[in-house]
C-alpha cells in the first residue's frame, strides 16, 4: 500500500512495551501526510473506546503532523465521554518494500 494515500488503517499486531514485554493485541492506525486528522481522530477514539488503548504510526514529517493533530482531537472526543488519555511517543523500525524505515509511534491510553 502506498503510504502517501489517505489511510487510517487498523491491523491487529502483537505489541510490546519498551522493555520487550508482551502487552497484548493492539490496533495500529497508520497515518499518512494526506490523512484527514478528524477521520484519524475518530478512528483513535473508536479504538480506545473498544480496546482501551490505540497505537498510531506515522512515517515522515507530514504524517507525524497529521497524527499528533489527530491525537489532540481524539483526546477532546474522549474527554466528552469521561476518558482522559495521554499520548506517549516512541520510535519503531518498519520494513517498507524491503527498505527499513523509522516510524514514530504514538501510544494513546487512559491516564
Amino acid at each position: 500500500m502506498n503510504r502517501d494515500q489517505t489511510q487510517a488503517n487498523e491491523s491487529n499486531q502483537t505489541a510490546t512495551n519498551g522493555r520487550g514485554q508482551h502487552t497484548g493485541t493492539v490496533d495500529i492506525i497508520k497515518v499518512s501526510a494526506n490523512s484527514r486528522s478528524t477521520a484519524v481522530a475518530g478512528a483513535i477514539a473508536g479504538v480506545v473506546r473498544e480496546h482501551g488503548r490505540a497505537d498510531v504510526q506515522a512515517i515522515g514529517a507530514g504524517a507525524v503532523n497529521q497524527a499528533i493533530k489527530a491525537a489532540a482531537i481524539a483526546r477532546g472526543y474522549l474527554l466528552l465521554d469521561g476518558i482522559n488519555v495521554v499520548v506517549i511517543p516512541s520510535f519503531s523500525e518498519v520494513d517498507i518494500e524491503g527498505t527499513e524505515r523509522t516510524a514514530v509511534r504514538f501510544g494513546v491510553e487512559p491516564r
